[in-house]
């Protein structure tokens, strides 16, 4: 008798155009032509998916219908009743998920290393090299890859090192939780990932350290060419709307400096949670002084970079102010506010800076961007409530050169945030002395608003709203300008330190099965993926303005560890494998979109801070 044959693999996903969207489809049209050096990974992925179509179809396409961005769905047959979940679960100690949470989001950050060392370069060398001397700073690029390489492969091998470590945990420890012969149980290593990262540390603090002495050239000499160069602007903006770089280039420039952070967080609740037997806690112990210490010095240097990287995303989403980027302005605020005008309130986009207040219109030709309406100098400025009984909800009036701005947020909270960064803005920009710093390149010294500038709705905003073709969408100003909100740089740090990566079952309202999904939770976003294997997400959902709650008794969700996201009439259900797990999710996410933060203090308490 002989075995069937295999089914033969469905055919390729088109979409309207007839291009195939299929994950090898994707990536032959977004990243070819490739390098030899990118090549073993290309064809890792296209094999793992060719491996993988034959258990089912994937339609890997994010919907965003009328700029509703977030909403896309992962659609295909990869539901998951209850009666078919699988193996048993195990009960597992805390210890082994402290542990897996570092190998989940270890794979995360070896990926957001590829980005540069990978797809970025080969991004640059597929062009030829003529289009390169143009403009193309060679020489801040070598400087990139030559402190950002060591980096790379530094963290190929101790990802190496951390899987080997899990898989011997995953077959000792990890099945035994209640075991206290702790010395038995470490002879092969596998109860004991401390001593991986104090082994580590004398290799891993000089890259460190030469990647923070050198990192801010290397974002100054990029910021100086993209502000030079048309060429290398229009091939950095290529590059960013491919799949791989799902965020701004900047951010993954300050990946490594932020990643010390987690490791340090990591370490010390490894710490707190061991016995004062268990072998690992002296190693543990070890490695957290020196990650601390490490750690210390990039806190010295980070806020300032990270200011730094959203001056430039902010300058390369605004048009008519080309000065936005000086040595002593400090981001504060931005976020949607409806101004009055002649024709009624209209939507713009507020930018509040240490010195100064822009508010924009969003435009989408001849690309996606934000118009600057206003700019006016925060020494200049006086808010004050408005009068409730002549105005809409939530409104306050912003007065600056013989002007009234009346303007409406869109809850009571947010207005409460908007009249705190300014009070504390105008108050400490009137202390300091006047400055040269650059304010007006405008026309108009007020607002092209009132000198027949026009609103940005007649002038490209037009049609369904839809963004330009490959434009990012899900960047924190985008998402606010759909969400009616804003954020804080007080929001983007504690952003940059609440991220997670790992395995979710998720659930739609109106589904009865579970999906199985590698998720990674960064920047206010989920970002959704087949596998963790997978080279880019294949949907992302923005949270801000979501809610995280757990399930009421009307979600008739019978499972443990579900968390509940909800904005308006979209719910999403997901579903982790344990009580740390889900606690995790529930921080990280808590805290991102703190306003919305619906759980316990104690969670609070866990912060990755």
């Amino acid at each position: 008798n002989h075995s069937p044959s295999p089914p033969p693999p469905p055919p390729p996903i088109m979409d309207e155009e007839g291009n195939d969207t299929s994950i090898t489809g994707l990536v032959d049209r977004v990243l070819s032509p490739l390098t030899n050096h990118a090549q073993e990974t290309r064809n890792s992925i296209i094999n793992n998916d060719e491996h993988r179509s034959r258990a089912g179809s994937w339609q890997n396409n994010v919907v965003r219908a009328n700029g509703n961005v977030g909403y896309g769905e992962l659609n295909g047959d990869l539901e998951v009743p209850d009666h078919q979940e699988g193996r048993k679960k195990r009960m597992t100690s805390k210890t082994y998920f402290i542990v897996k949470e570092l190998l989940m989001t270890e794979r995360t950050y070896r990926k957001d290393l590829e980005v540069i060392e990978v797809w970025l370069r080969d991004e640059l060398m597929s062009n030829d090299d003529e289009t390169l001397d143009d403009g193309i700073p060679r020489h801040v690029l070598d400087s990139l890859f030559e402190i950002h390489e060591p980096i790379f492969d530094f963290h190929s091998l101790l990802l190496k090192d951390i899987e080997e470590r899990f898989r011997t945990w995953d077959s000792t420890s990890g099945r035994h939780p209640h075991h206290h012969n702790h010395t038995r149980l470490a002879s092969s290593g596998g109860s004991r990932i401390g001593d991986v990262f104090h082994n580590s540390m004398h290799k891993m603090t000089p890259l460190y350290v030469n990647y923070l002495n050198g990192h801010r050239d290397v974002m100054e000499g990029l910021e100086y060419a993209l502000k030079d160069s048309i060429t290398f602007d229009q091939i950095i903006r290529d590059f960013e709307a491919t799949e791989v770089c799902y965020l701004p280039l900047f951010t993954f420039v300050l990946k490594p400096l932020h990643r010390l952070t987690h490791y340090q967080a990591l370490l010390r609740r490894l710490v707190d949670h061991y016995p004062i037997d268990h072998p690992d806690l002296t190693s543990c112990k070890a490695a957290l002084t020196l990650m601390t210490d490490l750690v210390a010095r990039v806190g010295e240097v980070l806020p300032t970079s990270d200011n730094y990287a959203k001056l430039v995303e902010l300058q390369r989403e605004l048009k008519g102010f080309d000065a936005l980027i000086q040595p002593e302005r400090h981001f504060i605020r931005e976020g949607s506010l409806q101004k009055l005008s002649r024709k009624g309130y209209q939507q713009r986009m507020f930018f509040l800076f240490s010195d100064v207040l822009l508010y924009a219109a969003r435009v989408t030709q001849p690309r996606l961007h934000f118009k600057i309406h206003g700019v006016i100098p925060l020494r200049d400025v006086m808010v004050e409530e408005a009068d409730r009984r002549s105005t809409a909800s939530h409104s306050f009036t912003i007065y600056a050169n013989n002007r009234a701005l009346l303007v409406a947020a869109s809850t009571a909270d947010e207005k409460r945030n908007w009249l705190q960064d300014f009070s504390r803005a105008i108050a400490d920009a009137r202390e300091k002395p006047e400055t040269s710093l650059q304010y007006l390149s405008l026309k108009s010294a007020s607002s092209s608003e009132d000198v027949g500038g026009g609103d940005a709705n007649n002038a490209g905003d037009r049609g369904n709203g839809a963004p330009a073709v490959n434009q990012r969408s899900n960047t924190s100003v985008h998402v606010c300008w759909h969400r009616n909100t804003s954020v804080s740089s007080l929001d983007l740090r504690l952003a940059a330190n609440s991220q997670l990566s790992g395995y979710l079952l998720r659930k739609f309202k109106s589904s009865s099965g579970w999906q199985k999904l590698w998720v990674v939770f960064t920047n206010f976003c989920l970002f959704f993926y087949k596998t963790d294997e997978d080279p880019f997400p294949l949907a992302s959902l923005p949270l801000l303005s979501y809610r995280v709650t757990t399930p009421s008794p009307q979600d008739e969700i019978a499972k443990e560890h579900v968390f509940k996201l909800q904005f308006k009439n979209h719910v999403y259900f997901f579903r982790a494998e344990s009580e740390y797990t889900f606690n995790r999710w529930m921080d990280v996410i808590g805290n991102a979109t703190n306003r919305n933060f619906d759980v316990t203090s104690e969670l609070l308490r866990s912060s990755p801070m």
